[in-house]
């Protein structure tokens, strides 16, 4: 079995945003970017799928400029077999369903049985690229997963997922979308012998245009800001004054 795993790259999770000046979207110049958290629990996944005998072959999938084939270099370093980079022009805005006709365009060349995505990336927070594919694709899906098993014999696989009211646990028919949860591994580190290695491994790059996707604009960004500043709190000296400001300024009693 084959396992497609989708990871993308964004501005590290420990580096203070900021905003550009003319407000059109958030600075990346000299700044650290890296694989999406979800992206790289994702990735895990499915190194564990296949070191238990489930899977023959991982392949890591990025969709964006130049600069990804960094992030691939790090999913092969962690253990993938190969890696795909669909590339787009720098600068180019990529949209949820501009990526998820892109991935269903390369899983009907590649034909894995599980597509595996993290539930959201840290940059947009979108959490709409893996239900959307699931859709084009026609195929079951499981997001927000915590656990998942998979039955080679019977080619489905049992998923539980974080619901309000608890944990909710599905049985999807293979081929299947599953989206990744934070709780569902820990992702591993690569190794350097294996980081030195990924280095030289050759990394297929493909074109829209080659998987007869157009990319365009479904969406237009108006104007990126900061969240407003927390004002500083106030000490009052009786419960009576709080309650007071409670009813007559922030009005909520």
């Amino acid at each position: 079995m084959k396992i497609l795993v989708a990871v993308k790259r964004v501005v590290d999770y420990a580096v203070k945003i900021r905003v550009k000046p003319d407000k059109s979207g958030v600075e990346t110049n000299n700044v650290k970017m890296s694989m999406n958290p979800f992206c790289e629990i994702a990735l895990e996944e499915a190194l564990r799928i296949k070191e238990s005998g489930h899977a023959s072959e991982v392949i890591a999938v990025s969709i964006g400029p130049p600069q990804c084939v960094e992030t691939l270099r790090t999913g092969l370093a962690m253990g993938a077999d190969r890696a795909i980079h669909i590339t787009t022009d720098v600068g180019a805005t990529l949209y949820p369903l501009s990526v998820a006709k892109l991935l269903k365009a390369l899983v009907e060349i590649e034909k894995p049985r599980l597509l595996i995505l993290g539930k959201q990336a840290i940059d947009d927070d979108c959490n709409q690229t893996g239900q959307m594919v699931a859709g084009l694709l026609k195929w079951p899906q499981g997001t927000f997963t915590s656990k998942v098993i998979l039955d080679k014999e019977k080619q489905v696989a049992t998923v539980e997922r974080e619901v309000d009211g608890g944990l909710e646990t599905l049985c999807l028919d293979l081929p299947a979308v599953i989206t990744t949860d934070l709780r569902l591994n820990q992702p591993r580190y690569a190794t350097l012998p294996n980081i030195m290695k990924a280095k030289s491994k050759v990394i297929k790059k493909v074109t829209p245009q080659e998987l007869n996707v157009v990319i365009k604009s479904d969406l237009e960004l108006l104007q990126v800001t900061e969240p407003p500043k927390r004002k500083a709190g106030v000490i009052l000296s009786s419960v009576d004054e709080l309650i007071d400001r409670l009813k007559n300024e922030a009005h909520v009693l």
